[in-house]
């Protein structure tokens, strides 16, 4: 008798259809438990991330107990069945779900060692998102162009992946701005500070910074100006960058603070006096 008679003389043909039931209750409390966290997220703001954490570990609950029951329903799992199957049973359906196991596995450690949760943003293989749902066999992260990306638990056993916000609200946002070497540096500091801390995106609670130092960019000697703060829910990372970006631009166009590149003026001054610059770097771009 092979390892494949054996195994199916261990089903129980009435257990198939109560099972099957069975994963579907399961399957629909487990998405009644999500969508409820999902509703209360949107309504408690502050709460958003830890509603979603534990609808996760209920999920799981619910899945792993499901899947426990159901074993119990299909196969006859009394003491002398295992006896006298010895361990073909567990060689068997190892082998076949070796890979599904070691991702269940890989999702339990990820729910206890957490090196992500859900709502946070992470960064892996290539992929950057906030992650919507650890489950026993995959994890799912929608990416800022709403892609959905799911990427298999076992996974992150052995590839680094980062976490921008670690469980929390809100994250640490860059922001670089290129200027001239030539420009006044004060006044570009103190625009990039204005649009930094008014933004109604900052979360100003925590500390910011605006790091100045010397790149070359496009060829160009620049000096550039990282600003560095917090965003107050993770949501709203793009809205923050956008806003803090537009009025940076505005005010060093009013300052008349210019990018690195000579020849970058000259076109910014044909495109909004409608005629070329007396730029005195000029005769510069015509050597050149």
């Amino acid at each position: 008798m092979d390892e494949s008679t054996q195994l199916f003389q261990f089903l129980r043909p009435g257990g198939i259809l109560p099972a099957l039931l069975l994963a579907f209750a399961s399957w629909l409390a487990a998405r009644t438990v999500i969508g409820f966290a999902n509703g209360l997220g949107r309504r408690f703001t502050q709460n958003r991330l830890l509603l979603n954490q534990a609808a996760t570990i209920i999920r799981v609950v619910i899945y792993s107990g499901a899947a426990a029951s159901i074993i119990a329903l299909v196969f006859d799992l009394s003491r002398e069945a295992w006896l006298a199957a010895g361990g073909t049973i567990a060689v068997a359906v190892g082998f076949a779900f070796k890979d599904f196991t070691a991702s269940i596995v890989a999702g339990v450690m990820i729910l206890v060692d957490r090196p992500f949760q859900v709502g946070d943003r992470i960064t892996f293989g290539g992929y950057y998102g906030e992650v919507q749902q650890i489950g026993i066999r995959t994890v799912r992260v929608v990416t800022l162009d709403d892609s959905l990306v799911t990427i298999p638990n076992n996974k992150f056993l052995t590839d680094p992946v980062t976490s921008g916000n670690a469980g929390a609200l809100d994250m640490m946002i860059e922001m670089h701005f290129h200027v001239g070497v030539d420009q006044n540096l004060d006044a570009a500091r103190e625009i990039v500070r204005d649009a930094l801390t008014s933004s109604r995106y900052a979360y100003i609670e925590k500390p910011w910074a605006i790091v100045v130092t010397e790149v070359i960019q496009d060829g160009y000697f620049a000096m550039r100006l990282t600003a560095k703060a917090y965003v107050l829910d993770v949501q709203y990372e793009k809205a923050f960058q956008t806003d803090v970006t537009l009025r940076v631009r505005r005010a060093f166009r009013v300052q008349g603070i210019h990018p690195p590149a000579v020849l970058h003026r000259n076109v910014g001054q044909v495109s909004e006096d409608g005629e070329e610059g007396g730029d005195s770097a000029s005769p510069q771009v015509a050597a050149a």
